[in-house]
């Protein structure tokens, strides 16, 4: 009934093509038609259009993740780094398996040919959903390994980040060591050193440009903060060039002048040492005999490479000028403080013998204060601190006691006495590092 309605319903041109297919061969369809054929077929399409979209998202995810992989290795070598790239490979090979899958289930299945039979639908359905599923979940161990790359892409990102502005630095750099250069050289100066140093950066400026594709992005950020670096020397001592040249000049003015002043004291030992020889025992003198002679010795040597400095001024050697006046100042230091020794001696000397009293009580006040220090807070003294306070007494002791002889040596007691103030001194310092420790031990 449901037929011959349908034939009454139809036009009449389909109604003459549909007679001879309806009752042909006793009535047998070859066509795969109605409504559950349409929900089949829709079915499959369906499971094809959500696999195709789940292989294109996971061939974008991957896409953007072999870009940060190549960011990450072009920057970082660490073992941390070298298991990334083999994870992400591990993953590489995953994805290929299912992109495989799902595009041997496409093509197994032809959606749209006529006569697709009911069972050929839901297979297709049933592979193509596999596959779908496949991918989704090859899609979730990618994103899972993005996320875990986070810290490894950030600092990659800074670093490539930092690359474009160190290496602008650099050049700029090095622009400003050129000009600072040839500025001091339009005044007259050679700068010769400063000049060889700029030129031996052109290799580094040379690898600079060949940028960090073909040495590196570490190597290429460590090759420009060094350029950096010494382009900044080189301006910042080409720019005080010229003070450094004035400075080199007022130096060797002022050490000449105290090379003179020094020929005039040392002449002044002499007499100073007859003194000492005439009113004291040999003792006090003896070490200070070779004074006169020393320091004229001194002098002279300082005058030497006073005239090597000149002469390093005057050739524009800078360094090597530096370095000739510092050999001077210490010649000049040995022979002031020898000429200075030997009056200091008289005066010293001088003023025990006239009365010791005064060197005396000021070393019994530094081992009394001491002795103060260690009874603070006890009834007895730690013998740590009261052996070398007692020691010490002992010892001024003896030294007073040697200057009641006809001809004391008076230079024993001073440093006798000096000796002993030392471990006075010593004694307290031991006490208050131990009291701020919570220790008392010296």
């Amino acid at each position: 009934m449901r037929d011959v309605v349908s034939l009454v319903l139809l036009p009449l041109p389909l109604l003459a093509a549909a007679l001879p297919a309806a009752f042909a061969g006793g009535g047998t369809r070859r066509w795969f038609g109605g409504r559950d054929g349409s929900s089949r077929r829709a079915d499959a399409q369906a499971a094809k259009d959500a696999a195709a979209e789940a292989f294109y998202e996971l061939d974008s995810a991957q896409r953007d993740l072999e870009i940060s992989i190549e960011t990450i290795t072009a920057v970082d070598s660490s073992p941390r780094a070298r298991q990334a790239v083999e994870e992400f490979a591990a993953l590489g090979r995953r994805i290929d398996e299912v992109s495989h899958a799902y595009i041997t289930a496409v093509d197994a299945h032809d959606l749209d040919r006529d006569g697709l039979e009911p069972a050929a639908a839901t297979r297709a359905t049933t592979e193509l959903t596999r596959a779908k599923d496949d991918l989704v979940r090859v899609r979730g161990e990618l994103d899972r390994y993005a996320q875990g790359l986070g810290p490894l892409l950030g600092s990659a990102e800074t670093q490539l980040a930092r690359l474009a502005p160190a290496v602008e630095r650099a050049r700029q750099g090095l622009i400003g060591a050129t000009r600072a250069l040839d500025g001091v050289r339009a005044s007259g100066m050679k700068a010769d050193d400063l000049a060889a140093r700029l030129a031996a950066l052109a290799p580094e400026l040379t690898k600079l440009n060949q940028g960090a594709g073909r040495h590196g992005v570490a190597e290429t950020l460590q090759r420009a903060d060094q350029v950096l670096r010494e382009a900044e020397a080189i301006r910042t001592e080409a720019e005080r060039l010229p003070e450094r040249a004035a400075e080199i000049d007022r130096r060797l003015v002022s050490l000449r002048t105290r090379a003179q002043a020094l020929t005039t004291r040392a002449g002044g030992v002499e007499p100073v040492l007859s003194e000492l020889r005439r009113r004291f025992s040999e003792e006090c003198w003896h070490d200070l005999q070779h004074v006169p002679e020393q320091a004229a010795e001194d002098v002279r040597r300082a005058e030497e490479k006073l005239a090597e400095a000149a002469e390093a001024r005057r050739d524009q050697r800078w360094a090597d000028a530096t370095s000739r006046l510092g050999t001077v100042r210490a010649l000049l230091n040995h022979a002031d403080e020898a000429v200075s020794a030997a009056g200091e001696r008289l005066r010293l000397l001088d003023a025990v013998a006239k009365d010791p009293k005064n060197e005396i009580q000021r070393t019994r006040f530094a081992v009394r204060d001491a002795q103060r220090l260690a009874m603070a807070g006890r009834n007895t003294p730690d013998p740590r601190h009261a052996g070398p306070l007692d020691n010490a007494v002992a010892r001024l002791d003896r030294a007073i006691a040697a200057l009641d002889v006809r001809h004391p040596d008076y230079w024993h007691f001073l440093t006798e006495a000096e000796a002993v103030r030392q471990t006075a001194a010593q004694v307290v310092s031991a006490i208050r590092e131990g009291l701020g420790t919570g220790s008392t031990a010296v």
